[in-house]
């Protein structure tokens, strides 16, 4: 397995090649080494990211070295491993040109990257969509994951009971339409709530340099089939099955929602409750913990990282004893 390292310490490669659809894809992921003073046993937290579907709906596409560092860094000081994996048609893994998009899919595939590493138990996190996947994780494979964190997570409502279905194709053809402004324009309405800071602008960078990318109708392509995923294959209504204990962190001022641009007003306004969607998800999750973010958006982790990240280490703490 080959890869590189950086200056934290970081270990950047390629895991286990996944077998799908009759092709081989390659699995990007990010390893760091736990600094623990004290000789526990290694103990691995997973973050899943979300692809930033800038669109009508999620959020971010950002690089796992880019948006994981600083967590990554601070679970490593508290004697965590931290493995951050691209997804199959994100970051640096593999781009397919004609595939089918599936949570099960990328479960098995990050099931099989943990493998690939010797790793049989592991806290999963995720995030936006990666909290889709990673609840579709837990319950695929209860028997290795120790706790699931879930940070804002979309999908804790089925938007297909309210909004019309849009083809691949579409989805395709707005994510070609995407710009600076439009891109900007969306953050700064759907996750900041009007509120501009210069530190975000890291974040538009890396997702217009996709753009201008010679490689951007390819990604643009996965996007849309990730799209079709999302608003095909709800987790919404297994919440109950999920067995490991579970941790939701909720920005209350989120309202986030697939298609909001379809819809009128009044339906509009009942998409994205997650000031709602948190506490009836948290009544669903049989052995889970509901942290309240008031005031914070979509993104706890970039809003507020201190009331992001102490709930989160306390809880790996107690899931790990």
């Amino acid at each position: 397995m080959g890869g590189v390292r950086d200056f934290y310490n970081h270990f950047y490669g390629f895991g286990a090649v996944c077998n799908s659809q009759c092709e081989k894809y390659k699995s990007a992921f990010c390893l760091t080494a736990h600094r623990s003073a004290v000789p526990l046993q290694i103990r691995s937290s997973m973050p899943m990211k979300s692809p930033n579907l800038p669109g009508a709906t999620l959020r971010k596409q950002r690089p796992l070295q880019q948006e994981g560092r600083t967590t990554a860094r601070d679970l490593a000081e508290e004697g965590f491993r931290v493995i951050i994996p691209d997804q199959v048609g994100f970051g640096k893994s593999s781009k397919p040109a004609h595939d089918y998009f599936s949570f099960h899919q990328l479960a098995a595939n990050t099931r099989n990257l943990l493998a690939s590493l010797d790793i049989q138990q592991s806290s999963i996190l995720g995030h936006s969509m990666g909290g889709m996947l990673a609840t579709r994780y837990a319950l695929m494979y209860p028997g290795h994951t120790t706790s699931l964190i879930l940070v804002n997570p979309i999908g804790l409502e089925d938007w297909k009971r309210k909004v019309p279905y849009t083809s691949i194709d579409q989805w395709y053809t707005n994510e070609l339409d995407k710009t600076y402004r439009s891109i900007r324009a969306y953050q700064l309405e759907s996750y900041y709530d009007g509120k501009w800071k210069p530190e975000y602008n890291e974040w538009i960078d890396i997702l217009t340099g996709m753009i201008r990318s010679p490689e951007y109708a390819r990604f643009a392509w996965n996007q849309a089939l990730t799209y079709e995923m999302i608003f095909t294959q709800p987790v919404c209504y297994e919440f109950e099955l999920i067995e490991p204990v579970t941790l939701l962190i909720i920005g209350q001022r989120d309202r986030t929602a697939l298609g909001t641009n379809l819809v009128s007003e009044e339906v509009r306004k009942t998409l994205g409750r997650y000031d709602e969607l948190g506490r009836r998800t948290h009544d669903r999750i049989p052995d889970s913990k509901l942290v309240e973010l008031d005031g914070i958006g979509h993104l706890p982790h970039i809003e507020a990282y201190d009331r992001f990240i102490g709930p989160l280490v306390e809880f790996l703490h107690e899931s790990h004893r």
